[in-house]
């Protein structure tokens, strides 16, 4: 998301707004001090699990990770007990501890990543839902992906065809999954002439909001020569969806992937895109390259062919950052 003036103090009627409708469709209030514990009394059937310093493709590229585990029923009756989500968070999106202390984060603890893993449980049921918290939160509000793509201090990225985000989300996962003791864990990167073969079953779901999309738009530039490495062919054939969740940074331009041939390697791909926007970020006249891209983006994939789907929500409604927050829990 873009932290404007506007955002940094937002008006009562946002914070209530926001407030108002996390709390009615998660059940849960506004106290700090609700954290995990009000999270599990939702989840009785599975847990979270906070994971510190995940390893990925480098030593020095880690990430923390949170894992909410399906229900028990809800693996019994999926076709795969080997399915999982991964979300990568927007600015301001912390662990539910550390937003309650900070005053620009508390009024959106409802989306703190502990609450947001309980609404992708509800959305994706019988998954592992993997969320991944940016390596660095300059000023505990602007989300950094480093690991993922060069940006600058305040997360306004730089992309390239080989940065590694595919690489180190492929080794990220498979460490993660190692320690949280996954039945049948990714098998580890390098050391083979010929790469182990993945987990029967194994499948993936990719989402991002706002900051978040920046990973996504990466992994598109780089998906030309990734579909060629003979350790990542068999894991993004197992990408089944990609989600753009209302995206947005501090940057100028690059929202949204406007390169052709980097499209088409999309839409070949075979993967289902999604592009959930809000007037928040595309309908901004102070921004307004943000709604160009996202149409190219939108319109480029349909005249190749791509399997694509696309909604304005909240058309109707003033553009305010509560109804930025709220696509996670329509999309």
């Amino acid at each position: 998301m873009i932290w404007r003036c506007r955002s940094f103090g937002a008006p009562s009627w946002c914070r209530v707004a926001v407030m108002s409708s996390s709390s009615a469709s998660l059940g849960l209030g506004l106290d700090p001090g609700a954290g995990i514990s009000a999270a599990r009394a939702l989840s009785p059937g599975g847990s979270l699990l906070r994971l510190s310093d995940v390893q990925g493709y480098e030593q020095h590229r880690l990430n923390d990770v949170l894992l909410l585990r399906p229900e028990a029923q809800e693996t019994r009756t999926a076709r795969s007990n080997n399915a999982h989500v991964v979300f990568f968070p927007g600015d301001i999106q912390n662990f539910h501890q550390e937003m309650a202390v900070q005053p620009d984060a508390s009024p959106w603890i409802s989306f703190s990543l502990e609450r947001v893993a309980l609404t992708l449980g509800v959305r994706f049921p019988g998954r592992h839902v993997w969320l991944v918290r940016p390596s660095r939160l300059h000023l505990h509000k602007f989300s950094c992906y480093v690991n993922f793509v060069s940006c600058d201090m305040f997360g306004a990225p730089q992309h390239s065809p080989d940065y590694g985000a595919w690489r180190h989300l492929r080794a990220l996962l498979g460490h993660a999954m190692e320690r949280a003791a996954i039945a049948e864990p990714l098998p580890p990167l390098g050391g083979a002439l010929v790469p182990a073969p993945l987990p029967a079953g194994f499948s993936l779901i990719l989402v991002a909001f706002s900051k978040g999309c920046v990973v996504l738009n990466q992994m598109v530039h780089e998906l030309a020569s990734s579909r060629t490495d003979p350790e990542l062919m068999e894991f993004l054939e197992c990408v089944s969806d990609m989600y753009w969740l209302d995206g947005g940074h501090p940057g100028t331009g690059d929202t949204w992937v406007t390169d052709k041939q980097a499209l088409a390697e999309l839409a070949s791909s075979g993967v289902a895109v999604h592009a959930h926007v809000t007037p928040y970020e595309v309908c901004d006249p102070a921004r307004a390259w943000v709604g160009r891209e996202h149409r190219c983006f939108v319109k480029t994939l349909e005249q190749l062919g791509a399997r694509i789907t696309k909604k304005l929500h909240f058309k109707d409604e003033p553009a305010c950052i509560a109804n930025h927050f709220r696509v996670i829990e329509e999309f």
